[in-house]
């Protein structure tokens, strides 16, 4: 398909004040919801992690029970790599305490709970999934949807479609050598009515694609909504090999990309074109590439490795820039 470069600055742009509002908003319902579960919101309310993108984010405690909690939107918005394939806005809603932890076994430096004094927490009643639950429900009935790891509450002309996210927080010590409690790399641990409890790294993936923005001169972002609008038009066209890819694996795709690479050129159209190149005669390399987390490896099995693979082969052939600046 062809591509000018007028068609790709439509691709690259960031989202609306508009859709910013309405992520806002949602937090916000959310946040509200949570109420009802006896959580008093800080003093420093809604605050943005980072200028540029809806990263809202804000803190919650119990002042009964001490339990304290962080709700902070995640993903393509919290990154503004969105674009407007993508609909619903995901609200993580973060246990602080109790936390779940990762420690490093190898020595000579191995780690266990007695290296930092931690205490196994007495398990809960009920899950903190059913209680989030419980309370949106309240807030927002026959507007509320279970799935298998998020809650979906409905959106209207107000607010954005949430998935709202509960999870535990997630310590990963192994990295640390100074057997001090608070340095660890913060993930979120997400236990799925059904399947594997999996870890993820939201708030580590919003500090590594601001340093790999910066450090190309405020190219990648754009480059990342490029990929995600064209793997879009790739669905359209009946390439399964674009149905398989997932937004943050476009984003994490990217990411892997070397800064260099997205400043050869002056184009939208140039660059793209670059980044593909590099990654289509990179792909020996897939299986060691990393999430835009930097922590996770992004393909899990040599099948994910191949189906990278195929898309980028798809991908090669179908991207065909112009040069034009206008239509």
């Amino acid at each position: 398909m062809i591509f000018s470069e007028s068609r790709l600055v439509y691709f690259s742009a960031p989202l609306s004040v508009t859709e910013d509002v309405k992520c806002k908003h949602a937090i916000q319902q959310v946040r509200d919801s949570l109420k009802n579960l006896g959580f008093v919101e800080d003093i420093n309310g809604i605050t943005k992690s980072f200028e540029g993108a809806s990263s809202y984010e804000t803190r919650m405690e119990n002042i009964s029970s001490g339990e304290k909690i962080k709700v902070f939107i995640q993903g393509s918005y919290a990154n503004n790599t969105n674009i407007k394939a993508e609909s619903d806005v995901d609200v993580a809603v973060v246990r602080e305490t109790p936390f779940h932890t990762e420690y490093r076994s190898v020595q000579p430096h191995p780690q266990t709970d007695d290296t930092f004094n931690f205490t196994v927490a007495a398990p809960d009643t009920a899950t903190f999934k059913d209680r989030v639950e419980s309370c949106l429900r309240a807030s927002f009935p026959g507007q509320v949807e279970r799935h298998n790891k998020s809650i979906k509450v409905s959106g209207n002309t107000y607010r954005k479609d949430a998935d709202t996210v509960p999870a535990m927080r997630y310590r990963n010590y192994k990295w640390n050598f100074s057997d001090d409690p608070e340095e660890y790399i913060g993930g979120i641990r997400i236990k799925p009515d059904q399947g594997k409890t999996i870890v993820n790294y939201p708030e580590q993936h919003i500090l590594e694609g601001r340093k790999k923005n910066v450090a190309t001169n405020h190219s990648y972002k754009k480059q990342v909504r490029i990929m995600k609008n064209v793997c879009s038009e790739m669905v359209n066209t009946g390439y399964t090999s674009a149905g398989k890819m997932s937004s943050f694996g476009l984003e994490s795709l990217t990411w892997n990309v070397p800064d260099a690479e997205f400043t050869r050129y002056n184009s939208l159209g140039s660059t793209f074109e670059t980044i593909i190149q590099y990654l289509f005669q990179d792909y020996q390399r897939l299986s060691l590439y990393k999430e835009a987390n930097g922590i996770k490896p992004l393909c899990k099995n040599d099948s994910e490795v191949q189906e990278y693979r195929i898309f980028l082969q798809d991908l090669l052939r179908f991207f065909n820039y112009t040069g034009e600046l206008f239509e």
